[in-house]
């Protein structure tokens, strides 16, 4: 008999036998499952964060914020200094020849979860009289857009859906009184979904403030950028610094999906020891449990190689079949659920190539924790197996 027919042979020996193991192999399936759901379901708050950060920018936006300033909160823009921005070389026009820029004023407002009940900060943004045609994105899909120098605003998909008190015709409280929401949109699943919109210029007044957070533009095209940032980096009346949207958005994101994703492997890899060491367990008491049949097969003069791949291939199945009921679980759970963070609110995403990725892990597990019992297996002498037996 050659080698592959042998491995064919005792592989298949090996797992009709696993139905005569099946609470041990239980704690194989169980394990690995387990290691598999929780690491996909918080990989899936990483994918789902990037993938709304990612849908939020565009080659052809640029963000500009005063110099050093490393997010909006922190900036300040005077209304000069928006002037002159909006008067620099490589912005795009709207119809009647105005640049298309949008000088933006921010202040945070407490609204509660209906998940849980909890408070949460989200962030309230002014915008200019072209800031809707600076985002085409935006669709409006209940009510009507707010009026400018009135006490109205319109909200996020996202945030309508993830927060009490955010319906159209509810009230939202400000420092200065309460602002009425008259509509809802949506914005193709982007950051913008977290926010309530309103007028830039009612905001500051609201707020008694005289200096916007930031100002956002449009470029007539995308080979505009390096143009527009020189024409501000000249001005000596200028202290800025100039990013392309995607780039701002990315930096923001960075350290929070770094967080979630060493968070993702620190759990599952302690949950992976756990599993490793069912596996080790379990296929240990199965070669002993086995050890006279493996005698067996050697006297007839099964060789080392197909032992050893038997037992691996054993502890390859019952890996894949956890890793499977872990995908399934975590998928049917999480995936499309809002999740918040920060200010922003996305949705939990659980790709295939992250199912994937939860399965190789679970299979890496499965082979690490199958192999000291395969080569104790595969080199136990037969006299010893049938005497130990």
């Amino acid at each position: 008999m050659n080698a592959v027919r042998q491995i064919v042979a005792v592989t298949i020996i090996g797992l009709r036998a696993i139905p005569q193991r099946l609470g041990a192999s239980l704690v194989v399936i169980v394990g690995m499952a387990g290691v598999v759901a929780v690491t996909i379901s918080i990989l899936s708050m990483a994918t789902g964060f990037m993938h709304t950060i990612r849908s939020s920018g565009r080659a052809d936006r640029v963000i500009v914020l005063s110099r050093n300033a490393q997010y909006e909160f922190a900036s300040s823009i005077t209304r000069e200094n928006a002037l002159a921005i909006a008067d620099a070389p490589g912005l795009g026009r709207a119809a009647d020849g105005k640049p298309i820029v949008s000088a933006e004023a921010l202040t945070a407002i407490l609204v509660t979860k209906k998940s849980n009940g909890l408070d949460f900060y989200m962030v309230l943004r002014g915008i200019g009289p072209e800031g809707l045609a600076l985002r085409p994105e935006i669709k409006l899909t209940r009510g009507r857009m707010f009026r400018p120098a009135t006490h109205e605003l319109i909200v996020g998909k996202s945030a309508q859906s993830e927060f009490e008190g955010l319906e159209v015709g509810d009230k939202v409280s400000l420092p200065d009184g309460d602002w009425t929401v008259t509509g809802s949109f949506e914005s193709g699943g982007s950051g913008t979904e977290s926010e309530l919109l309103s007028d830039s210029e009612t905001l500051l007044s609201g707020l008694r403030a005289n200096a916007f957070k930031s100002m956002t533009v449009m470029l007539a095209r995308p080979d505009d950028f390096e143009r527009f940032k020189a024409a501000l980096s000249t001005n000596p009346a200028l202290v800025v610094d100039t990013l392309h949207e995607t780039d701002y958005l990315a930096n923001q994101a960075k350290q929070l999906n770094g967080f979630l994703t060493v968070v993702a492997y620190l759990v599952g890899g302690i949950m992976g020891l756990g599993a490793l060491f069912g596996a080790l367990n379990t296929l240990y008491s199965a070669v002993s449990t086995r050890s006279v049949e493996i005698a067996t097969l050697r006297v007839f003069g099964f060789g080392a190689a197909a032992i050893l791949t038997s037992v691996l291939a054993e502890a390859l199945l019952l890996s894949l079949l956890g890793a499977a009921i872990g995908a399934f679980a975590a998928w049917a759970a999480f995936n499309g659920n809002l999740h918040s963070a920060g200010s922003l609110v996305f949705r939990l995403t659980v790709t295939p190539a992250l199912m994937g990725e939860g399965i190789g892990l679970a299979c890496g597990l499965g082979l690490l924790g199958g192999l000291l019992p395969a080569l104790r297996a595969a080199r136990v002498p037969v006299a010893v197996a049938l005497r130990a037996s």
